[in-house]
């Protein structure tokens, strides 16, 4: 695709979903994108400098100049791509995803930040458009691992991995059995990703190795074709147990649904919990939801990241 510097007046909207990570067993490589949409619209002009308008969550806690997240993701694209980065720079947003709950609000701005940048830079036909594999390859090194991001560009349920995150990030669509429902908890409290994984230990027994690859492996089967084994497929032993203290009643939430035969994990560094469950059993699952969650059935969109023109650059 032929790109050249952003010229006054373009003016894009890029709509990422939210993601679960992890689902269990599957740490820093599975991911399930969730029907919850932060939707950003990016306009080049000719004032010079960047000025940022958010509406939605997080709306009273992120930057407004060049250091919000999708601004600073841009620069590294066009950098990334060999192109200049415009003088002047307009984002407004409105965010569903919610913040520090575990459900990819990072990854989310990311890949908005990289499809952005490339959409808004393209040429004639090449406007608007992007390229899934060089998003998602730039998504996994500034996320540093790919699970969320992934799910992100790609919808569904995704695998990913990478001999050498600079060289890329390989990722595959798994199938979803369509009996399968996504249901969220959220709480109130949020939990910083990088305190999440500041708990982890540095090495793992080889039992629990073990056992948390069979899981992995079961997971992929059971999510597409033998949904009757998730909750044996969503247990895990690498990154929940160490981090219990962390969210102790996220692990309360989880211990519950688990016993009532419900297939339950935290969503990516917590403290939301993810619950995948037959159709029938949905209201069932809900009714698990502790006062003051939020409890969610967002749908699992098949579809990830897309852009839609709104103005064409000026000749």
């Amino acid at each position: 695709m032929s790109r050249s510097v952003p010229r006054p007046g373009a003016s894009i909207t890029v709509e990422t979903p939210a993601s679960s990570a992890n689902l269990g067993p599957g740490f820093d490589s599975v991911g399930l994108a969730l029907g919850v949409w932060d939707r950003c619209t990016v306009t080049v002009t000719e004032e010079p400098g960047v000025r940022v308008d958010v509406e939605g969550e997080g709306a009273q806690g992120v930057p407004r100049d060049g250091s919000h997240l999708v601004v600073r993701t841009m620069h590294r694209t066009w950098q990334a791509l060999g192109v200049p980065a415009p003088t002047g720079l307009h984002l407004s947003s409105v965010n569903t995803v919610p913040h520090g709950r575990g459900m990819g609000s990072s990854a989310t701005a990311i890949v908005t930040g990289i499809v952005a940048a490339q959409a808004i830079s393209g040429e004639g036909d090449s406007f608007g458009l992007f390229d899934p594999r060089f998003t998602n390859d730039l998504a996994a090194r500034l996320e540093g691992h790919p699970d969320n991001a992934s799910a992100s560009i790609f919808g569904g349920a995704t695998l990913s991995w990478s001999d050498d995150p600079e060289v890329g990030t390989t990722t595959v669509r798994l199938a979803i059995h369509e009996d399968v429902v996504a249901v969220v908890f959220a709480p109130e409290e949020q939990l910083s990703t990088a305190k999440a994984r500041s708990v982890l230990p540095a090495h793992v027994r080889l039992a629990d190795a073990a056992a948390n690859s069979g899981r992995a492996a079961l997971l992929a089967h059971a999510l597409g074709h033998a949904p009757e084994h998730l909750v044996a497929a969503t247990r895990d032993w690498l990154h929940q147990e160490p981090r219990r203290p962390s969210y102790a009643a996220s692990m309360a939430l989880v211990d519950d649904l688990r016993r009532a035969g419900l297939a339950a994990a935290i969503s990516g560094a917590g403290p939301s919990v993810l619950a995948l469950v037959p159709a029938e059993r949905v209201d069932e699952a809900r009714a698990h939801g502790p006062r003051g969650w939020r409890v969610l059935t967002p749908g699992i969109p098949d579809a990830g990241v897309r852009v839609t023109v709104e103005t064409r650059p000026t000749d």
